[in-house]
């Protein structure tokens, strides 16, 4: 399920100010405003990021089975192969990852791709597993000090709320499609878009303004 913009801004904010999980700020900011997969996100090297561009290529993933990590060069889809679009709070948040970045000499390569931008305490680049118990802890250790508890959140939550939150500003679905890597547009709305209620009646209520504006 995806979060309302209120659970977004809270967790993050959490986030940002906690003295442990601050260092993971940055990627999980990342991680609710582009809609990457995990996957495709912990593959991402120097190579793919241009902040000069402000652009974001997405080709490869980084998987795990067992024990053996490996570069899954075809996306989810063939749709998955894009450059994506960095805002500008994106673009600084790469730009403080790379600056920051703490890589080990030498440089691990994986099927041919180095310069990854997350190492584990052994020096391997991390992987979905690594962000997934980061946000899981970091979820309960905010439960515990709040008495308002958030829902679960993922990765993959963070997928789903972008494009929730793309579609409730109005963005085309043929974009949106594009920017999530789906190959078909009815996966991006029906299963990756959450309305409620209280949505419902903001976009009427803000199609009755537009409506009355046109008179």
């Amino acid at each position: 399920d995806a979060l309302t913009n209120q659970q977004e801004k809270k967790f993050l904010s959490f986030i940002k100010n906690d003295p442990h999980y601050c260092k993971y700020y940055d990627g999980m900011f990342i991680l609710f405003h582009t809609g990457m997969r995990i996957s495709e996100f912990t593959g991402l090297t120097l190579d793919d990021i241009d902040l000069n561009k402000k652009t974001i290529r997405i080709d490869h993933q980084l998987q795990k089975t067992g024990t053996h990590v490996y570069i899954e060069k075809s996306p989810k889809t063939d749709c998955g192969n894009r450059i994506l679009p960095m805002t500008r709070e994106v673009c600084e948040a790469f730009r403080r990852i790379i600056r920051d970045r703490k890589a080990p000499s030498p440089e691990p390569v994986i099927d041919g791709y180095s310069g990854f931008l997350f190492f584990d305490k052994d020096g391997k680049p991390m992987v979905a597993m690594h962000w997934e118990k980061y946000f899981q802890h970091a979820l309960a250790k905010h439960n515990r000090i709040y008495k308002e508890q958030l829902p679960k959140i993922t990765p993959h939550v963070c997928r789903h709320t972008y494009c929730t939150n793309m579609v409730k500003k109005g963005m085309s679905p043929k974009a949106l499609q594009y920017l999530m890597g789906h190959r078909d547009v009815s996966t991006t709305l029906n299963y990756y878009t959450h309305f409620k209620l209280n949505d419902a009646k903001e976009a009427l209520e803000n199609a009755v303004k537009g409506r009355k504006k046109k008179q």
